[in-house]
């Protein structure tokens, strides 16, 4: 039995500081050492949900190429079980560019899937009949196979998705948010139109985030509640994860009988501390515990 079942989202961060945001144009820059590490938002989810002490299992492609090798070696880390099949375009990257204020700008290289997902329907119907809660990333093998993760879910389990910076329009993102119930998405791209869309989502939870800005929980018939940012406990370091960290704090909480608000205020304080830490793979002691 797993708490949390991770559907996709690995890959590796090329994590660049540079000295600010957007860059000076400049033939080049001397930057400080360029790390590569284990990323993505799948990647995010599942290593702030096991930090967080829960039983976390995560089914997606990787490539068998060096960058894979470091996605593996961190999750060998931990005991996350992986369920991994080989994805021919190879690992998933991300160059991230990261402010001396810890803002960051991501540029995705998503090696897309070509074909139908190489998982069986009755070998993920096994895995979420397994998981009290599935969280699906918007993958492109994975948008195929949502009608497979809804109909498996076990009684009382609940599935989410991150639609990150949607803006509203795209219809890629729409299967995720139809098959959810609960949406995470960022506002950065939705502006005034979050409430609406939140509307639109209805009888889903949507969790419309902001960063610095905070969040707005929109529950099923209740009026958008503000979830203030916290303050980070130390030092912002790089808000690279910081949304992942929100949403498996939030998964966590509410697995652990929370309310809503106050498991998006507990996502809040999940995420600030994330914000302290070089990178995912977060100590025990790092991430605030209820």
């Amino acid at each position: 039995m797993f708490d949390l079942l991770v559907i996709g989202g690995l890959g590796v961060d090329v994590r660049t500081w540079v000295p600010e945001l957007p860059l000076p144009a400049a033939d080049s820059l001397t930057v400080p050492p360029i790390d590569l590490r284990i990323g993505n938002t799948g990647a995010g989810v599942a290593l702030a949900a096991h930090a967080l002490g829960l039983r976390v299992a995560l089914v997606d492609v990787l490539g068998a190429d060096p960058a894979g090798d470091v996605v593996r070696a961190a999750l060998a880390r931990t005991s996350v079980h992986a369920v991994l099949a080989d994805a021919p375009a190879g690992t998933r990257r991300s160059v991230n560019l990261v402010d001396p204020g810890g803002r960051r700008m991501s540029l995705y290289d998503p090696r897309p899937w070509q074909g139908p997902s190489p998982f069986p329907p009755d070998a993920l119907t096994a895995l979420v009949r397994e998981a009290a809660h599935v969280h699906v990333s918007i993958m492109d093998w994975a948008r195929d196979v949502l009608p497979v993760l809804r109909a498996g879910l076990a009684e009382g389990a609940r599935l989410s998705t991150d639609l990150h910076d949607w803006d509203g329009d795209n219809p890629y993102h729409r299967p995720f948010a139809d098959a959810a119930d609960l949406v995470f998405v960022s506002g950065v791209r939705l502006g005034e139109r979050a409430g609406k869309l939140a509307a639109e989502l209805a009888p889903r939870t949507v969790l419309v985030t902001g960063g610095e800005a905070g969040a707005t929980l929109h529950a099923p018939g209740e009026l958008p509640v503000p979830v203030p940012a916290t303050t980070p406990p130390g030092r912002v370091v790089d808000s690279n994860g910081a949304g992942d960290a929100f949403a498996a704090g939030l998964i966590a909480a509410r697995l652990r009988g929370a309310a809503l608000p106050d498991a998006a205020g507990y996502a809040a304080r999940v995420a600030a501390a994330a914000c302290t830490h070089d990178g995912m793979e977060y100590p025990p002691s790092l991430l605030p515990r209820e």
